[in-house]
């Protein structure tokens, strides 16, 4: 079954500085049909001005993602880790027992990112935080794996819970077919694809969202050059 979620629909804050759309309920945006998926419980599609960002604030116990679609972020937290991560990388933190960060947009020109909160399987771990290149060129036949937590995913960037983060970014006409382990929350972060799977097939464009469920395997097909990520989790 896949569900879409148009772009149209999510919530919505609007700070001047920072604009941002919500999959899911998120800070004053509140929906209770839309509370979270699976373990997945946060997808903030946020948009930062030039000189602006998040002054220095708590997290415990969540795996958080940040795939930078344009522009870069840089970090700072309290266990010393500090860096700048650019378009076409991926950071993670593992808030774990408690850390405190900053991140803010630095550079000259907007930032764009997905920030994505999984619950962890692992409490109170030791904090951690890890940033990865990955390639952005068109990929053939496959999306690429970013994050994963899994042993056996050797060079990506790790977390506690059964999930793994795909990304591709495919050339119009190009068709893959991707297996699912759980189930699979998909973001088209840009241009125009089709998701089929054994009884429906539907179109996302920039923006949208879907939820595809009870099915072992989906076919994914670009209407137009796109970037899109798959998250596939419990």
């Amino acid at each position: 079954m896949i569900k879409r979620i148009p772009y149209q629909q999510l919530g919505r804050a609007e700070h001047g500085w920072l604009s941002s759309r919500f999959h899911f309920s998120f800070a004053h945006y509140y929906n209770p049909d839309r509370m979270g998926f699976g373990t997945l419980r946060v997808i903030n599609d946020d948009l930062i001005k030039a000189g602006y960002g998040f002054d220095a604030h708590p997290h415990k116990n969540m795996e958080i993602i940040t795939y930078v679609r344009s522009g870069e972020i840089s970090h700072q937290d309290s266990q010393g880790n500090k860096g700048v991560t650019k378009a076409g990388e991926v950071q993670v933190m593992s808030a774990g027992s408690g850390i405190v960060h900053s991140e803010y947009n630095l550079a000259d020109e907007p930032l764009t990112l997905y920030q994505i909160w999984i619950e962890t399987d692992h409490v109170n771990v030791t904090p951690r935080w890890q940033t990865q290149v990955f390639p952005t060129q068109a990929m053939q036949g496959k999306l690429s794996l970013l994050v994963s937590g899994y042993q056996e995913d050797k060079e990506v960037l790790s977390i506690y819970q059964q999930a793994r983060i795909f990304a591709g970014v495919l050339k119009k006409g190009t068709t893959i077919e991707h297996k699912l382990d759980f189930q699979a929350y998909l973001l088209a972060s840009k241009g125009q694809f089709m998701i089929r799977d054994s009884v429906s097939e539907v179109v996302l464009k920039k923006g949208d969202g879907a939820e595809v469920t009870a099915v072992n395997t989906i076919t994914i097909e670009a209407l137009s050059d796109c970037e899109l990520l798959l998250i596939d989790t419990l």
